[in-house]
Order: C-alpha cells, then sequence, then structure tokens
C-alpha cells in the first residue's frame, strides 16, 4: 500500500505580506492581574511538528535511489497548472516499457511551493494505473487519496487526513477498505510538540480481514523526533522493531544522513550511512550511500546548462556478492 505524501512548508503566503502597522504610544505602566499573568503564562509558543509520514524525510531524501539500464524523461508544461511527462526505461532485469504521466496543480495557492488540488497520474499501454489527488480542504485540514489499478482490477486504495494544530498533528488514514470481505487496514498518527526541539507521539495500525490470523492485529508503535538547529534526530520503537535515523547539515554544500533500521521478528539489523553533495555553480548533485551489508550506491545528476537537459548517472556495487548494477538516464524539460 503505497503511500501519499506532499511535504508542507511554513512559508509565508504568496501575494499576501505582513501588516505594516504603526508603532502604538506607550501606555502607562500597569500592574498584571493574576487572570491576565496566567493567560500569557497558558499561551504555547511551540510550532506545529508536522506528520509522522514525514518523521525521517529528511534523511531519506539524501540517500541514493539507484536504478538499471537507461532510462528517458521528457517533461512539458502546457499550462501553469497543468504538465504532462513520457517516461521510457529500457532493462535486462525489469520489464521494460513506456508510462505517461500527468500532473495538475491547482489555483489555491498557500505559500510560494505550495497550491491546491493536486492531481497525480500515470498509466503505461497495458493499462496498469496510478492516480493521486491531494487537497487542503481547510486550512488544518489536508486529504489525500491513491489508488492503484492492475490487470483491469482495483488492487489498492487508501483515504488519508490530516489535521494540523498549532502544536500537534493528528493524521487517520484508511487503506483498502472492503465492505463485502470485511476487512481492511485503518492507521492512526499523532505527533504532539513537547518542548520548542522535542516533540513525541505514537501510531496505531489495526488490520481486520479473512486472511488476517485471528481475524484481527492491532500494533502499536511510538515516536519521537528531536531537532536541534541543522541536526535532527527521529526515531520509531514498535512490537515489530527499531527505526532511528540522525540528519545533519554540514554546509551548504554537503547534507549527511545516519539510518538504522532493526527488526525484531526476523532478528536483522541494518546501518546506512548517506550523504548529499550540491554543487550549484556546477550544475551538479550527488547523493551516495553504503550500508553494513557492503552495498555502496551512488546517483550523479549534472544539469547541462544552456539546454533543458539533466544527464544521470547511477551505480551500485555489492562487494561481497559480486554485483554490480549500472544506469545512465537523460531528463529533457
Amino acid at each position: 500500500m503505497g503511500n501519499v505524501m506532499a511535504a508542507s512548508k511554513n512559508d509565508p503566503k504568496m501575494g499576501i505580506p505582513d501588516s505594516l502597522l504603526a508603532a502604538p504610544v506607550p501606555a502607562p505602566a500597569t500592574v498584571q492581574t493574576p487572570s491576565a499573568a496566567t493567560a500569557s503564562i497558558g499561551k504555547s509558543n511551540l510550532e506545529n511538528p508536522g506528520t509522522v509520514e514525514e518523521l525521517h524525510k529528511k534523511t531519506k531524501d539524501i540517500m541514493a535511489v539507484t536504478f538499471e539500464g537507461a532510462k528517458v524523461l521528457l517533461n512539458k508544461g502546457l499550462s501553469n497548472h497543468f504538465q504532462v511527462s513520457h517516461a521510457i526505461n529500457l532493462c535486462s532485469t525489469q520489464p521494460s516499457g513506456y508510462r505517461f504521466s500527468a500532473t495538475y496543480v491547482g489555483t489555491k495557492q498557500l505559500t510560494p511551493s505550495e497550491a491546491y488540488p493536486v492531481i497525480l497520474g500515470d498509466i503505461d499501454p497495458s493499462g496498469n494505473l496510478n492516480a493521486n489527488l491531494i487537497h487542503q480542504v481547510h486550512p488544518r485540514v489536508r486529504c489525500k487519496f491513491g489508488s492503484q489499478i492492475q490487470d483491469s482490477k482495483l488492487t489498492a486504495a487508501q483515504l488519508s487526513t490530516d489535521y494540523r494544530g498549532d502544536d500537534f498533528t493528528a493524521t487517520l488514514t484508511v487503506g483498502n477498505p472492503n465492505l463485502l470481505n470485511n476487512s481492511g487496514v485503518i492507521v492512526g498518527h499523532y505527533l504532539q510538540s513537547v518542548t520548542e526541539k522535542l516533540a513525541l507521539g505514537g501510531e496505531l495500525a489495526y488490520q481486520y480481514g479473512q486472511n488476517v490470523p485471528g481475524g484481527q492485529i492491532a500494533i502499536l508503535s511510538a515516536v519521537a523526533k528531536y531537532t536541534n538547529g541543522d541536526s535532527t534526530w527521529s526515531g520509531t520503537l514498535g512490537a515489530g522493531g527499531v527505526h532511528v535515523c540522525f540528519y545533519q547539515k554540514a554546509s551548504e554544500q554537503l547534507q549527511i544522513g545516519v539510518e538504522v533500521e532493526t527488526s525484531l521478528r526476523i532478528g536483522e539489523s541494518i546501518a546506512t550511512i548517506g550523504y548529499q553533495v550540491d554543487l550549484p555553480k556546477a550544475d551538479l548533485v550527488f547523493r551516495g550511500s553504503f550500508d553494513s551489508n557492503w552495498t555502496a550506491c551512488g546517483v550523479l545528476e549534472k544539469r547541462l546548462q544552456p539546454l533543458p537537459f539533466s544527464f544521470m548517472l547511477s551505480g551500485r556495487l555489492n562487494h561481497t556478492k559480486n554485483q554490480f548494477r549500472l544506469g545512465c538516464g537523460l531528463v529533457i524539460g
């Protein structure tokens, strides 16, 4: 079940500058009453911590995501709100083929980087379809819907709703609901800012159906995020295992991350170190990673100025298994 994710930033609204008000005339000093003092103490200066879905996002974004074979991607903007793309992938180990994608961004502008509704979809010649809809229905409520069709059958469907308070975020997700078979998955998330740097929360996943042992199962996990300047610690602890991530922005050009994921069921733990190097003057971005299974990955993205082309080179090497995978891609537009 794929998650639909759209990141939210606290940028100022485009086109609506902050109000410029004249400084008030100083008033004579007054003694603060107990009720006024209590009201000022009760006010919270904590910020919204984001969603649990975005808990490990900073670390995940700098990890190298490799591909194999040849890839060509053509992006074409038809208007300020509508864009289409054509993707061709040629690979010997995975099915090769063509995919057509379309993206629509609405006119409801919240920040310079956010506008709603957002509709995304891609389809291949066999009719296999992935579709996603994201909409901000209220200043505090955002809904996301995703579906997947394979072999003319609806194989996955998911509806997620985020409620963003001043210092907390609550999320409810319903996946693959089937009223006929009485099956589905319900996931609840809650993340609360405890201090300016620390946020704590939990995740409750409940699955029911005929294929589930005992007819139903529930898993409870605890989540935490600690932010200190340019570094972020995030962790998830549950019955299934432990997932801990660390992110550090070392400089304007370098970002590093560490991820440790442990499965208590199979007794396996994997540690990954990743980094991202940005060289704006050279129009180059490089992402690399190395894990405890002796797998080294790297992805190079180079903008070919002044042409609207980007060249991508991907490599994946496993020392113990003596395996090497190479991929190259070209992005037009």
